[in-house]
């Protein structure tokens, strides 16, 4: 068929620039597309598409690939960047539905950031590629055994078959390469930290009782930001002794140059662990390292002694615990126990709110609800157990009373919990009410008429004793710096815990937080000028002649330094007391408060700033209520100790990097670890 024999169609409908270089002619019912290159005919059916005319000008050999790279440009752009395509390999006879074969893929560096992807002059930057692989598989956790699985070396030969598939020892090396170079960043930020650093240590489980010691650090950079990294993750010999591990933390921390930087450290509540902060906490203060002789230094995990005390309350309630999770599991055996038990209940007029449902013993805040809807149906139970010979298990009225008041404790545990968890990085300013309102607790709780009660309070009044000698100094201090409270919130919860003899506590305090600041004033850029006034004005009071000809009032300088010493003059934390509390508000951010006031107290903020970053609990909201320790994941203790730090650190310093990114979700990072029945029984405390 020739075009003279036809009519040229011409249609406003067709809008795909393929158009541009096909003729649409119609002759009869038939429409065909004429190429005006090659004069090829091809289908020009509307219900034919245009994709089979795209891939012939493609093919074609008389149109200039340039050309076809010019012409769908415009077309293929999207909302996040241009994509240009061009050198694309084609199967002679593809098809609409076939695959469609890619190469030759470069991606700029500099580009990625702005989601645009120039494809094409056959060039593919193989190392860097090797590199977004091995920087994937560190971000989301995926084992480094992934790049021996055939299915992922079909997907990347059908996805870029120039692309040289790596083995497991090179993107084990790459992996490591990267570690090196962020690293290397991460010391560089730690060098120009002009604040102190806190540290929290915690031992986790790994395959065949091999044990790691993970070492976090936490401080408030220069835009008043809390940050939280992890610096080591050293493996450590199951038989390791009190001296080892100390010697291993202090090697960390001279390898990171940070000793001269240690404002505090956290353990777990565990006796083992105060032979540890020991011998630190000398060797820190031979070279006078420490503020206030290290006060401040020795800090437990305030979310770890709430899972003792609760272990504790537990293991006092466990034959009663043990009848309320078998009587629900009688309840919920078959339809007729369960339709009986709801009779039982309306005869009762039990109304209540909440499930019955059975707990997990290892995640202590499901053993409580289990308890307290279990106490909403105690009744029904009891009239159960009349009705129904078969049910034996049901607690006694006692039993319920005890369970009614354990499970109280166990309430407000929680919630303190939620509150030392519930946001990313919690300031240390929070955990001082939350800790006293435990103290007030527990003090009630000690005059219960229940022998068992009182005893259990006892026994959990020891371990706080323990946590509360080692860090009220700290958890007052932190409470004070917060311009809602300042000391007023010490004398309130000091007044109720001491009661006659809160005003000395409160004068220890006072004094304490005093020697504090000076310490601070001695280190801040403030003092120095200070002390090059004293020594112009204080020396021998001999001026040379070339020195007066240059300043004629420095004898106005000396008079004003010797009359001002006699003057009161006020200090940062004298205004910031005295100054009227801030309104407290839902919306309150501290860091931004002292971000804003750092002018106004250039020393006492550098006090804060050490202060609010001492990590009170190193515990997670995710692992809040666990009752055991933390265990790496069996494909990482499966690798090699250097390349586990590598992989642990390095994911830890990246992550905060696309957290910043529109394009990652928090969801997206797989867990190095898992939860088990193991025990930590060093550093993490005895489980």
């Amino acid at each position: 068929m020739e075009i003279s024999e036809s009519v040229i169609v011409r249609s406003s409908r067709l809008k795909s620039v393929v158009w541009n270089d096909f003729d649409r002619v119609k002759k009869g019912d038939t429409c065909v597309a004429i190429c005006r290159h090659c004069k090829k005919k091809l289908s020009g059916s509307s219900t034919s598409g245009t994709s089979h005319l795209r891939n012939h000008l493609i093919r074609c050999r008389r149109r200039s690939n340039h050309d076809v790279a010019q012409l769908f440009a415009s077309r293929e752009k999207k909302k996040e960047g241009a994509v240009t395509l061009s050198n694309y390999t084609f199967d002679e006879d593809q098809r609409k539905d076939e695959v469609l074969n890619v190469v030759n893929i470069k991606f700029e560096q500099d580009q990625v950031k702005d989601g645009i992807s120039n494809i094409g002059n056959n060039v593919i930057d193989q190392k860097r590629s090797r590199f977004d692989l091995a920087r994937m598989i560190i971000l989301h956790g995926y084992p480094l055994t992934m790049v021996e699985h055939l299915g992922f070396k079909i997907f990347v030969k059908n996805l870029q078959p120039l692309f040289d598939l790596v083995s497991l020892n090179g993107v084990e090396a790459d992996c490591m390469e990267i570690y090196e170079k962020e690293k290397q960043k991460m010391y560089e930020v730690l060098d120009k930290l002009s604040g102190k650093i806190s540290l929290g240590a915690d031992m986790w489980n790994a395959s065949g009782d091999v044990q790691y010691l993970c070492l976090t650090s936490q401080y408030i950079d220069e835009s008043w930001e809390l940050q939280k990294k992890i610096l080591n993750f050293v493996i450590m010999d199951p038989s390791h002794t009190e001296d080892m591990l100390s010697e291993v933390i202090m090697t960390c921390l001279m390898d990171w140059d940070i000793d001269r930087k240690l404002f505090s450290m956290s353990l777990d509540c565990c006796s083992t662990n105060d032979n540890i902060m020991c011998r630190i906490r000398d060797r820190l203060s031979q070279n006078r390292f420490l503020l206030c002789d290290g006060q401040l230094f020795d800090i437990r995990c305030a979310a770890n002694l709430v899972n003792m005390m609760v272990q504790d309350a537990l293991e006092a309630l466990s034959e009663v615990t043990c009848k309320i999770r078998e009587s629900i599991r009688y309840v919920k055996s078959s339809q007729a126990v369960q339709e009986k038990f709801n009779e039982m209940a309306q005869q009762a007029r039990v109304e209540g709110q909440k499930f019955l449902c059975l707990d997990n013993p290892l995640r202590w805040n499901l053993t409580y609800f289990m308890l307290e809807a279990a106490l909403e149906y105690k009744d029904a139970f009891s009239l159960l157990q009349e009705h129904d010979s078969a049910y034996t298990m049901c607690p006694s009225d006692t039993e319920w009373e005890r369970a009614g008041a354990i499970a109280g404790y166990l309430k407000l545990f929680i919630e303190v919990t939620h509150v030392f968890s519930g946001s990313k990085y919690p300031t240390a300013n929070i955990y001082f009410p939350e800790i006293c309102d435990i103290h007030l607790q527990l003090i009630d709780l000690c005059n219960s008429s229940d022998i068992l009660i009182s005893t259990l309070a006892l026994k959990m009044k020891s371990k706080f004793d323990e946590y509360w000698k080692k860090c009220s100094l700290a958890l007052a201090v932190a409470a004070i710096l917060d311009p809602r409270f300042k000391m007023k919130l010490v004398e309130y919860y000091y007044s109720k815990i001491y009661g006659s003899n809160a005003t000395v506590h409160i004068d220890d305090i006072s004094v304490s937080i005093k020697a504090l600041f000076n310490e601070h004033a001695i280190c801040s850029p403030l003092a120095s000028l200070d002390q090059g006034l004293a020594w112009q004005v204080g020396g021998s009071g001999r001026l040379s002649a070339g020195n007066y000809s240059r300043d004629r009032l420095l004898g106005f300088d000396k008079f004003l330094h010797e009359t001002s010493q006699s003057q009161s003059v006020k200090s940062d934390l004298d205004k910031y007391l005295e100054e009227p509390l801030f309104p407290r508000n839902v919306d309150f951010s501290i860091l931004n408060w002292w971000k804003v006031h750092t002018p106004k107290y250039p020393i006492l903020s550098m006090m804060a700033r050490n202060v609010l970053g001492i990590p009170m609990s190193k515990v997670a909201l995710d692992s809040a209520f666990n009752m055991e320790g933390r265990v790496l994941d069996h494909d990482r203790s499966s690798l090699s100790p250097a390349t586990v730090q590598a992989l642990v650190c390095a994911q830890d310093w990246m992550r905060n990097e696309l957290e910043d990114s529109k394009s990652f979700s928090s969801h997206s990072t797989l867990p190095l670890c898992v939860d088990t029945s193991q025990q930590v029984n060093v550093i993490s405390g005895s489980r």
